[in-house]
């Protein structure tokens, strides 16, 4: 898949996943790489931009597998934002598929 069209949706999709609860990094690449092919270096800078935007806190917590890991948490503001960030994917995503199935040449 293309790295740029990935990106742009990546975002949404880390949302999204924070919005059903809390995750530590390599607990969302995982998720993640079940439904996409991201590389492990992918989603750091981005949870790194999205925690410095105010999108997600982080904490830290204790594991019994190794050093503690870092938590993040979606914001209020994350939720308002990958809300906009839906509404505006299926828009998209809406007009794309009408675009591909040939559907404009009725409108």
């Amino acid at each position: 898949m293309n790295i740029q069209f990935k990106k742009g949706v990546l975002e949404l999709c880390v949302l999204s996943l924070l919005y059903h609860g809390e995750m530590y990094g390599y607990e969302l690449t995982s998720k993640l790489s079940e439904a996409i092919t991201i590389s492990d270096g992918t989603i750091y800078p981005l949870l790194r931009r999205l925690k410095n935007e105010g999108y997600v806190t982080t904490y830290l917590s204790e594991s019994s597998e190794g050093p503690p890991r870092k938590y993040y948490r979606l914001t209020e503001t994350g939720t308002e934002y990958k809300e906009r960030l839906i509404t505006e994917w299926s828009a998209l995503s809406a007009g794309v598929n009408r675009l591909i199935e040939g559907g404009l040449e009725n409108d």
